[in-house]
């Protein structure tokens, strides 16, 4: 596969201007000053459909020929590309029929229906809904629409980087969260006659994209699950358009979430917030002082798993701590307990105690507290609290 150039993401963005939002480029002074650069976000999660995949389903589909819409097109997607593709085919009246994995959240199955895409649940995960998608193209002859391999989506995807040029002609730095690489392809061919830098970033569970950099060659491995699962997924190997990727950790990515819901009034989902994650560390000391478009690529985050995200952004934070300790089991324990937590300054958000643990003795129950904190700084003086209150912390979690 050729290498896009700037004209090609151009000629995209004549097609699909109509039916895709100009999404802001919003400045921040708070993640600002947090990341120690200009930082601006690209907000994808306000994207028709909810992320930057309307993009290069209606630069693909609105292509196709008359004999090709005709037939109809096929897709495989858990989420956001199978929500494209349904909304692009709706706006140029071809059938769209999406294959989603067994496993594709329910509400993301029916946002997609609701675009008016038949739907198929075939397949375990990703790879095998791809290939019953296959089979079912060459059965029907329908245009089988690629999430990111394919020159036509990449195009389209890259109309985001054509934004953040203009509305930021001297950035530095673009940090673009990578899964199947099309986005990042894309934005590096928009931006390709620009001084600014394309640096990918992927969950540490789903990272194939730095060994392969370093290597040059595609390194292959079985993605872990990740809140960022929208970059669990196989992706092209990149040409020359990144010179550079990092990963971060799920409890980075959960901050960032938590971060960017309470300072920027944005819901994001996982793969988005990789890159904020990524300022926030691995490239904090790379962007220092630069001027940086943070693309957060979508908000379909599945609210199932939302509260579990938020509550492990809160204890990356330590703004929530867990501990256990062991109390007399007589009436007034747990108030006298609950005091010294009281006056340390702390909330108790759940407490539960065990009066059949082993190894606590017949007259002792153990207790295990979780407490909301004013932060990490916090946390050192309710420990000491307890400590000096004759209270033995068993376990400790920040």
């Amino acid at each position: 596969m050729s290498a896009l150039d700037p004209s090609q993401v151009v000629a995209a963005r004549a097609r699909i201007a109509p039916h895709v939002l100009r999404t802001p480029l919003a400045s921040s002074h708070t993640l600002s000053a947090m990341t120690g650069a200009d930082v601006r976000l690209k907000c994808e999660n306000l994207q028709k459909t909810g992320s930057f995949k309307a993009r290069g389903a209606l630069h693909r589909i609105l292509g196709l020929s008359a004999a090709e819409r005709r037939r109809g097109v096929l897709a495989a997607s858990a989420g956001n590309h199978a929500q494209g593709v349904a909304y692009a085919a709706a706006i140029a009246g071809v059938k769209a029929t999406v294959v989603m994995p067994t496993s594709a959240a329910i509400a993301k199955v029916e946002a997609t229906r609701g675009y008016g895409a038949d739907i198929v649940l075939a397949g375990a995960d990703y790879a095998a809904a791809f290939r019953h998608a296959g089979e079912l193209a060459r059965r029907s002859r329908a245009t089988l629409v690629h999430a990111f391999d394919d020159d036509e989506i990449i195009a389209g995807q890259g109309t985001v980087g054509l934004e953040i040029l203009e509305d930021l002609p001297d950035v530095d730095v673009i940090v673009v969260p990578v899964g199947g690489g099309g986005l990042a392809a894309g934005i590096a061919a928009a931006v390709a006659d620009a001084p600014a830098r394309v640096i990918g970033v992927q969950a540490e569970l789903a990272s194939t994209l730095q060994p392969s950099l370093r290597a040059g060659r595609r390194v292959h491995a079985r993605p872990g699950p990740t809140i960022a699962d929208g970059l669990a997924t196989p992706w092209r190997m990149m040409r020359g358009e990144l010179l550079r990727a990092v990963t971060v950790g799920e409890a980075e990515i959960a901050a960032a979430i938590l971060l960017l819901l309470e300072r920027a009034t944005l819901v994001v989902e996982g793969a988005a917030a990789t890159t904020l994650a990524a300022c926030l560390g691995p490239l904090r000391r790379l962007i220092a002082g630069r001027k940086v478009a943070v693309v957060l690529s979508g908000g379909n985050i599945d609210v199932n798993v939302l509260d579990r995200i938020l509550n492990l952004g809160l204890a990356e934070q330590g703004r929530v701590f867990r501990f256990a300790t062991v109390v007399t089991d007589r009436p007034g324990s747990l108030a006298a307990l609950a005091a010294v937590i009281g006056e340390a300054g702390a909330n108790i958000k759940h407490i539960q105690h065990d009066r059949g643990r082993l190894g606590v003795g017949v007259l002792e129950t153990m207790v295990t507290v979780e407490l909301e904190t004013r932060g990490s700084g916090h946390v050192p003086g309710i420990i000491g609290r307890l400590r000096a209150a004759g209270y033995r912390i068993l376990r400790e979690d920040r």
